[in-house]
């Protein structure tokens, strides 16, 4: 007598789509994503329609420190053509004008209770960054990271001075008033052509 063949039963598949989407559910929430970071920029406001308009606001030249950078990635750092590297160095000492000199910054009485009370800032300081429609995006951003070290280094020494640590280690109220002392004004111009390439 043959035997017959017996079926082998299938694999019963109707939970599979919901056990797929569990997973990817599971993947999602449980994956760290890195995020690109932008520069850290206010943007003025717009202007107030209704608001008179003001166009002969004008700051001191000394106050302004001119950073342009031209089609061939040359960076100018007031009159005279810098590196890179020298930047950092030229930014600290025009923000923090420690020997009170009458071509940097002016300085004006700011009262910092946690610093001591009355101290003198620059607190008008502007550093203007402009560069060539043809500087490379590397260049561009090699003088932002420069002038955010600038500040980052000038607020980790007053830390250091003031609290014995760095800035990133003080409370809040530490922060706010090591910021207040050095504010951070970047300012970013409209970019314009040079000339170079």
């Amino acid at each position: 007598m043959a035997r017959k063949k017996r079926k082998v039963p299938g694999i019963n598949s109707s939970s599979t789509a919901d056990i797929a989407f569990i997973l990817l559910i599971f993947f999602l929430i449980t994956t760290s994503m890195d995020t690109d970071r932008g520069l850290a920029r206010r943007l003025p406001p717009p202007p107030d329609p209704a608001a008179k308009q003001d166009d002969n606001i004008k700051v001191k030249e000394r106050n302004v420190l001119q950073v342009r950078l031209n089609a061939n990635n040359e960076l100018m750092c007031g009159s005279e053509y810098i590196s890179i590297k020298q930047l950092k160095a030229k930014a600290k000492e025009f923000v923090a004008n420690p020997n009170d000199d009458p071509n940097l910054p002016e300085k004006h009485v700011e009262n910092i209770p946690l610093l001591g009370g009355d101290v003198m800032i620059t607190k008008m300081h502007v550093i203007s960054v402009q560069n060539d429609v043809g500087t490379s995006y590397q260049a561009y951003i090699d003088v932002q990271n420069e002038l955010i070290a600038a500040y980052n280094e000038l607020r980790n020494e007053l830390g250091k001075a003031r609290f014995g640590k760095e800035y990133a280690e003080c409370d809040e109220d530490q922060q706010k008033a090591i910021r207040t002392y050095f504010p951070q004004k970047i300012s970013e111009a409209e970019p314009k052509k040079y000339g170079g390439k």
